[in-house]
């Protein structure tokens, strides 16, 4: 469904400190990584797209955060929610509501929402049963 998603970001060394980790966690594997822009990008093995892109904004302008944006990361297992969810703590993103069920969504709904270092407000999210 979807070609890429791109997140701004401020700081893009402190960045890609924060989603080096979380992206390998849940399964992602670097593509490319260009300081000079700067951005990078992760993909799934072996697949070309969907892409996971992070970077300075295009027009040279100051990144900001969007009120009501948010990028939702799948996850294989509710496991991987919890530990998506630690290591964006550790890796010096915020806590924006701890992993669990969210049956308002549907009844195997299990996510975790998390700020990075910038504000931008992901979830990750498993959706199956335990």
């Amino acid at each position: 469904m979807f070609s890429h998603v791109f997140i701004g970001v401020r700081d893009f060394d402190r960045a890609l400190a924060f989603y080096g980790p979380l992206l390998a966690a849940l399964g992602l594997e670097a593509r490319f990584c260009d300081r000079s822009r700067p951005w990078a990008g992760w993909q799934n093995p072996g697949q070309p797209r969907p892409l996971f892109l992070i970077g300075a904004p295009y027009d040279g302008q100051p990144h900001a955060t969007g009120n009501g944006q948010m990028t939702a990361l799948l996850a294989r297992d509710r496991a991987a929610v919890d530990a998506a969810y630690d290591i964006a703590l550790a890796h010096g993103g915020s806590g924006d509501g701890a992993p669990g069920l969210r049956p308002h969504y549907h009844e195997h709904y299990y996510g975790a929402y998390v700020r990075d270092p910038d504000g931008n407000k992901l979830c990750v999210v498993c959706h199956d049963p335990a």
